[in-house]
């Protein structure tokens, strides 16, 4: 049976109190209804279906290049007016085929874990006892604003009840209601014309399909979240911080399950994709976004931020080093307080010193720059030692210009050198020079004023206040 997923992301979210549509706040530096997007994509389905409302042109333009990256079809559906979540998926009924599988999502739930789904999809795809449907439940330790799960005598699933509609005793079910389930498109269409709005919200409820389920003798194949965080939605700034806390959680445990050292796992943010290595150790407060690989034996000191980055073997990056769009090649060190831009590719063994930065260069192996240095549109041989207070000045104000630095080539302290320009290797810059034409293999370069002393000068005194 072919999958069809069914996302809902169409509510307003009004206890967000953000002129931003819910499901694109940030969770982990990406929108909400982004991380679904990618659990659903990893499914491989035929077709992934957005029921969107609130917001709409907000959330298609901000996503559409996400949902189109699927090999799957895709579409948007809008939902004018927010009826329920049965009549949400009723708006998506006619893009969908009556030999498929309908997955249903929410785009308020990040963390839903593509191993949980592939699950309950066996679940309901399991013909041995006759048609079923697979329905994601929750215990919870207070299931306060969750549908309760009612089942019978024998534990068989009968119904689900509204909060606002359950009696006292059903208000004592500690089973809720995540509104993810599997079901087969021939009798979600037959159930979904059914549905009425007669409850206390005066909405068409998704959740009564079950009862018809029953009524039916489509088997309702309960799955219970084994982790309570992969289902739980959010309504307001309150619970985003709260998932934010535990999607760092999850991801932290994922790393030392993986054989990273982390020294307080409390404090890491993973915002991406990340390969890790053996024997990674990865000190306090830092910050992971993109796609991110590290190396065997990479040492990452604290309050440092990696955008996608590849960090070779034995790397080490000590503290406040912001790395985004780099290479940094084996044994390499880097830092503190050093900072490679996009394009920068270093070679194995180079050091990066404290208040340098590298923009859109490439320096080769054993090349360094230990401090107070800009390298910007360079190629840097291999030994060559940019001297500290070295700038090079890419920038014309309109273009940028590349520099190329050959082998074993040293700048003196304080230089300038004028793009573009080539300085050639073994090549030398006298200290405090501005090199503005390009200076020979072996060659020593020096252009600065000559130093002269002035006899009888006298620093200008201020004048007395009255």
């Amino acid at each position: 049976m072919k999958l069809s997923i069914v996302i809902l992301a169409a509510g307003q979210g009004k206890r967000m109190k953000s002129d931003l549509p819910k499901v694109l706040q940030p969770l982990a530096g990406k929108p909400l209804l982004a991380h679904v997007i990618d659990t659903a994509r990893s499914l491989s389905p035929a077709a992934i279906h957005v029921v969107y409302g609130h917001g709409g042109e907000r959330v298609r333009s901000a996503l559409d290049a996400t949902l189109a990256a699927s090999a799957s079809r895709h579409s948007w559906v809008l939902q004018a007016e927010q009826l329920g979540t049965g009549h949400a998926v009723q708006q998506a009924l006619p893009a969908l085929a009556d030999d498929e599988l309908a997955l249903i999502l929410y785009g308020d739930v990040p963390l839903i874990r593509a191993e949980t789904l592939r699950t309950l999809i066996a679940a309901a795809t399991d013909a041995t006892n006759g048609a079923a449907m697979g329905l994601l439940t929750v215990m919870l330790d207070d299931p306060t604003g969750y549908g309760r799960i009612v089942r019978d005598a024998q534990g068989r699933v009968r119904a689900i009840v509204e909060q606002k509609d359950a009696n006292e005793t059903e208000r004592g079910i500690r089973e809720g209601n995540t509104g993810v389930m599997a079901v087969p498109v021939e009798y979600l269409r037959r159930w979904l014309g059914n549905l009425r709005n007669a409850n206390a919200q005066r909405e068409y409820y998704l959740t009564d399909i079950i009862a018809m389920a029953v009524a039916d003798g489509v088997r309702v194949v309960p799955l219970v979240a084994p982790i309570v965080a992969e289902v739980l939605g959010i309504n307001d700034k309150i619970q985003l911080a709260e998932v934010e806390a535990e999607n760092r959680r999850l991801r932290a445990h994922e790393l030392m399950t993986n054989g990273v050292t982390l020294i307080d796992p409390a404090r890491i943010d993973v915002r991406g994709s990340i390969e890790v290595g053996r024997d990674v150790q990865i000190d306090v407060n830092v910050v992971f976004e993109g796609q991110i690989s590290l190396g065997d034996r990479v040492r990452i000191g604290p309050n440092c931020v990696l955008r996608d980055c590849r960090i070779a073997d034995d790397v080490t990056i000590n503290a406040n080093c912001v790395l985004e769009d780099a290479e940094v090649g084996k044994g390499a060190i880097v830092g503190p307080f050093a900072r490679l831009r996009p394009g920068t590719k270093l070679g194995a063994e180079v050091h990066i010193g404290n208040f340098v930065e590298v923009k859109n260069s490439s320096l080769g192996e054993g090349a360094k720059a230990n401090h107070l240095a800009y390298v910007g549109d360079a190629t840097v041989g291999a030994r060559a030692n940019i001297g500290a207070g070295t700038i090079i000045a890419n920038y014309d104000g309109a273009n940028k210009h590349h520099t190329t630095i050959g082998d074993d080539a040293h700048t003196g302290s304080n230089s300038v050198l004028v793009a573009p320009v080539t300085i050639g290797a073994g090549a030398t810059v006298g200290a405090g020079s501005t090199i503005t034409k390009d200076v020979a293999d072996g060659a020593l370069a020096v252009a600065r004023g000559r130093q002269v002393a002035i006899e009888g000068w006298k620093r200008p005194k201020k004048t007395p206040k009255k």
